[in-house]
C-alpha cells in the first residue's frame, strides 16, 4: 500500500514538472528536457536508486559478499558473508599473517583489550571552486604528524545553482579533490613506507572518475599496498564525505554504511542537509556526519539550524537485515554508535544586535567573541547538541572572508559582496567516551572564503567482542496502530504535493 501511494505521487508531481519543464533554465551543460522531470522529482523523493552507494578501494567489500533481502524489513538489506565455511575461517587467519609484530603482541596478551589510533578530521567550505594542479593538500593534512585515520568533508564542492541542486549530480570536482587527497597521503614525504611514484594529476583524476560505485564489480586491490585507501566517499549535491584508512587497517573494517538527507529547499532537496558514514573498526562503531545546515544571520536563523539537526538525527538510517540470531546488530542511526564525529559548515552565526562585535574583532579577543556564539549559546540552553564535546576555539572566526585575501568582507566598504559579520561557521564536534581531542586549529589558504578547520583525535577501539550495547529492532513507526500510520503517511505525502506543485513554480528563480 505504500509503495503504490508513493509510485502515485511520483507520478503525479512528474505531470505537473513536465508541465513546466519549459520555464526551467539549464545552464551551461547539455541537459536534456526530458531528464529534468525525472531527476527532479527523484532527488526530491529520494527516489534515486544510488543514493545508498559509495566509492571504495575495497574489492573484497564486494567480492567476498552479496546482498541480501531481510525477511522482516523490505526496504532494508544487510551485506554478509554467502557462507560461514572452512574457507572464511582460513581467511581470518590469513589475515592475521599480515598483520604487524605490534598487532600480534596485542592480540595475544590477553590484557590489552583496547587500541588507540589517530585520527584526523578536517572540514572546509569551498565555495563551489575547483582544485587547481598546484594546491598542495600535505600542509593541512600531515600536521602535525600522520594520522591512522583521515575524515575529510567538504561543502559546496559544486556551486549551488540550479542545475546542481534539480539537475543531475557533477561528480568531476569531487574526483579532482579525492586525486589530491590520494596524492598528498601516499607520498614517501608524507610517511615513511607511503608510495614512492606519483602518478601525474590528469591519471589521478582519470582513475578516480573511472572508479566504479561500491558493487560486485569494484576494482581490485592489494592488500599489501602501503600507503592510504580509500574507505568510502559520498556526493550528495554540494556536500562531499570521504574517509581514508591506514591500507593495513583494512582487515578490521566491517558494515560500510552510508545515509543522506536533504534538509534544504522544501527541507529535502540536498543543497543543505548531510551525509553519514557508519563503519565498525575492529569491534567499535564509528559515524562520521558532514553536514551544510541553514545559511543566514538574521534573527530565528539560528532555530531552523537547530531543525535541520534534529532532521538529521531523525531521518538518518542505515540499513541491516535483523537475524534471529542473539548478535549484536550495526547501529542503524546516528546515535547508536559508540563514536560519532560532526563536522561541516553548521552556519551558527554571532548573535545580532551586539554593538562591540567588531571592536572585538579588531582586538583578536576571539574568547569575549565566542559568548556571541549562536551554537554555543543554544547548546547551553539545551536547543541543540546537548551533550555534545567541542574543543576550545583558539582561533579566528572562519567566515567570511574576501577572495584570496585575510580581510573579512565585513572589513571594507569596497567589496561587492553582501555584507556579513565574521563567524565561526566551519565547526567539528564529537560524542562518544573513547575519543579524546588532541588539537583544534584553522587552516590559512585563501582558496575560498571560508578557512578550512581541522582537529587531531585520539580514538579507542576495542579489539574484542562486547555484549555491552544491543542495538533494538526498529520498528516502521512504533507507538501507532497501522491505520493511524497509514493516515499520518498519506497526509504527508498530500503536503509532498502541495510543496512539489510550489517548488516546480519558484524553481526558474533559484
Amino acid at each position: 500500500m505504500a509503495f503504490s501511494n508513493r509510485r502515485l505521487l511520483f507520478d503525479m508531481v512528474s505531470s505537473l514538472v513536465i508541465g513546466r519543464t519549459e520555464t526551467m533554465r539549464t545552464e551551461a551543460r547539455k541537459i536534456s528536457k526530458s531528464s529534468w522531470p525525472k531527476s527532479v522529482v527523484r532527488k526530491w523523493l529520494h527516489k534515486n536508486s544510488g543514493a545508498h552507494n559509495f566509492h571504495s578501494d575495497y574489492s573484497a567489500l564486494g567480492s567476498k559478499s552479496e546482498r541480501r533481502r531481510s525477511c522482516s524489513d523490505e526496504d532494508c538489506y544487510d551485506v554478509v558473508k554467502n557462507d560461514f565455511s572452512d574457507e572464511w575461517l582460513m581467511e581470518s587467519r590469513n589475515r592475521r599473517k599480515g598483520w604487524t609484530h605490534e598487532e600480534k603482541e596485542t592480540w595475544a596478551s590477553p590484557e590489552a583489550d583496547t587500541r588507540n589510533l589517530k585520527m584526523f578530521v578536517g572540514t572546509w567550505n569551498l565555495g563551489g571552486k575547483s582544485p587547481t594542479q598546484n594546491l598542495n593538500l600535505m600542509e593541512w593534512l600531515k600536521s602535525p604528524s600522520a594520522a591512522d585515520i583521515y575524515v575529510i568533508g567538504f561543502q559546496e564542492i559544486v556551486p549551488l545553482n540550479a542545475g546542481n541542486v534539480l539537475g543531475r549530480e557533477d561528480s568531476g570536482p569531487a574526483a579532482k579533490w579525492l586525486s589530491l587527497i590520494r596524492q598528498a597521503l601516499n607520498t614517501s614525504k608524507f610517511e615513511e613506507g607511503g608510495v614512492k611514484a606519483r602518478m601525474s594529476f590528469s591519471d589521478l583524476i582519470s582513475s578516480e572518475e573511472n572508479g566504479r560505485m561500491y558493487s560486485d564489480e569494484t576494482s581490485p586491490s592489494s592488500d599489501d599496498e602501503p600507503g592510504y585507501r580509500l574507505a568510502a566517499s559520498k556526493q550528495m549535491v554540494g556536500i562531499f564525505l570521504c574517509v581514508w584508512l591506514r591500507a593495513d587497517l583494512y582487515n578490521h573494517l566491517t558494515n560500510l554504511k552510508v545515509s543522506c538527507v536533504g534538509t534544504g529547499i522544501m527541507g529535502y532537496l540536498g543543497n543543505k542537509g548531510s551525509i553519514s558514514i557508519s563503519m565498525t573498526l575492529y569491534h567499535t562503531t564509528f559515524c562520521f556526519v558532514c553536514t551544510h545546515l541553514t545559511s543566514g544571520e538574521k534573527d530565528g536563523d539560528e532555530v531552523r539550524r537547530n531543525l535541520d539537526v534534529s532532521e538529521i538525527l531523525k531521518r538518518t538510517k542505515f540499513s541491516h537485515s535483523f537475524k534471529s540470531t542473539p548478535l549484536q546488530l550495526p547501529p542503524q542511526t546516528i546515535l547508536h554508535h559508540d563514536n560519532i564525529i560532526w563536522l561541516g559548515d553548521l552556519n551558527y552565526r554571532l548573535a545580532p544586535g551586539c554593538g562591540d562585535t567588531y571592536e572585538l574583532l579588531e582586538k583578536n579577543d576571539w574568547q569575549a567573541l565566542l559568548e556571541k556564539d549562536q551554537l554555543r549559546i543554544e547548546q547551553r540552553a539545551g536547543g541543540v547538541f546537548e551533550g555534545w564535546n567541542e574543543g576550545r576555539i583558539c582561533f579566528a572566526p572562519t567566515y567570511k572572508y574576501l577572495a584570496n585575501s585575510d580581510r573579512y568582507v565585513v572589513q571594507t566598504s569596497k567589496s561587492k559582496e553582501k555584507r556579513r559579520t565574521p563567524a565561526w561557521c566551519d565547526r567539528i564536534l564529537w560524542k562518544g567516551e573513547g575519543v579524546k581531542q588532541k588539537w583544534y586549529v584553522r587552516g590559512e589558504s585563501k582558496f575560498s572564503d571560508h578557512r578550512p578547520v581541522y582537529s587531531l583525535f585520539s580514538v579507542q577501539v576495542e579489539l574484542t567482542s562486547s555484549s555491552k550495547k544491543m542495538i533494538p529492532k526498529h520498528k516502521t513507526n512504533s507507538g501507532l496502530s497501522s491505520s493511524c500510520a497509514a493516515k499520518v503517511q498519506a497526509e504527508e505525502q498530500l503536503l509532498l504535493l502541495t510543496r512539489a506543485q510550489s517548488c516546480i513554480e519558484t524553481a526558474p528563480r533559484l
